[in-house]
């Protein structure tokens, strides 16, 4: 299914280099006329240059989304001041994000997402989205929020906003990423009040917190997540010989191990439950080749796929000579699982689905 801001913070934040996203900026359709009739929100500080015409959403400084560095061990120490002091049901409420601050005058109804982890957020605290972006690899709901999420309208996808969807929309609250829409955010702005996130992935938990802020609906996210640390920590204490988890994906032109900065790499950590070395690292994947997919080796290997499989290479892995030596393909412990969770759901909703695909393969009698 994870950096980037604006005015003066975008001055700011283009000399730190955030994070390339898996999907880059893409194409959007300009406003013309409509945004100028939307007007300015006047609710936000730092907002970017307006964008107008195709513009991409990502700075072309950004580094690749795989590489580390010292964003990525800053990244939690800056969401720390994020979020609003303001009381539950008390309105307006500041909102302090990754470009700044942000107004909300009510309690928002009317919610557009730009993410994955966004929608599971909102839908996690019983809101339904009037708007959602698809990833590339798929133009559906996630099978796992379907009968939640209600049924909102599409606004283009993580990589390509439809910026003209979203106005008509009519929103009252986006929430998106620096990572994946930083050129867009002032346009944005100007539609709805709009509240960014660092980036989406190994994150989830603290934007899943800032997500519920214009809502006032902090403490229920705490009660969610510390609901999903239980459940973690219990699957570890039922798990005496802890097995080595590789997380392995197959995505268009690459294929990743994933490590400890990403989505899973952060709920095996919680568990816990170690991963080979080799995704030992502070990095969200390691990129290997089809000749090296004996480094996917471990205990237990989970994969998916991105997209559509005939568009990886993963028949060609998973029908190679190569694939059959592992010792987890040997003992019957390389087993598919659901991209939409393990890599693409970056929420508490997703990471519970994921703990519950673990616990039945490696604690089933706990």
């Amino acid at each position: 299914m994870a950096p980037t801001p604006a005015d003066q913070t975008a001055s700011r934040t283009s000399r730190r280099r955030f994070l390339a996203a898996g999907l880059t900026g893409g194409a959007v359709l300009a406003l013309g006329g409509l945004l100028s009739a939307c007007g300015s929100s006047g609710n936000s500080t730092g907002s970017a240059k307006a964008s107008s015409g195709a513009t991409t959403g990502a700075s072309p400084d950004q580094k690749s989304v795989k590489q580390g560095g010292d964003d990525y061990a800053t990244v939690l120490d800056q969401m720390k001041s994020f979020g609003t002091d303001a009381a539950p049901g008390v309105y307006p409420r500041t909102i302090k994000h990754a470009l700044g601050e942000t107004v909300i005058p009510a309690r928002p109804v009317r919610v557009v997402v730009l993410d994955t982890g966004e929608l599971d957020n909102v839908v996690s605290l019983g809101i339904q989205p009037v708007g959602i972006v698809y990833t590339d690899g798929s133009k559906t709901l996630p099978s796992y929020l379907k009968d939640k999420a209600g049924s909102p309208a599409n606004v283009g996808t993580i990589s390509s906003l439809n910026l003209e969807a979203i106005a008509a929309l009519k929103p009252d609250l986006i929430l998106g990423s620096q990572l994946r829409a930083q050129d867009q955010y002032a346009s944005l702005s100007k539609i709805a009040p709009t509240v960014f996130s660092v980036r989406p992935g190994y994150p989830w938990k603290e934007n899943f917190v800032l997500n519920a802020s214009p809502f006032g609906l902090q403490a229920e996210a705490e009660a969610q997540l510390a609901a999903y640390r239980s459940a973690a920590a219990a699957i570890g204490a039922s798990v005496t010989q802890k097995p080595t988890i590789s997380p392995l994906r197959f995505m268009p032109g690459k294929t990743r191990l994933y490590a400890e900065l990403s989505f899973i790499g952060t709920i095996l950590a919680d568990i816990p439950l170690p991963q080979p070395k080799i995704e030992q690292v502070k990095e969200l994947a390691v990129e290997i080749s089809p000749e090296q997919i004996d480094k996917a080796d471990a205990d237990w290997v989970f994969y998916g796929v991105y997209g559509t499989p005939s568009a990886t290479n993963q028949d060609a892995v998973l029908g190679g000579p190569l694939w059959k030596t592992l010792g987890a393909v040997k003992s019957g412990q390389a087993r598919p699982v659901s991209d939409e969770t393990w890599f693409l759901g970056l929420g508490v909703m997703a990471a519970n689905v994921v703990l519950s695909d673990l616990k039945g393969f490696v604690a089933p009698a706990g």
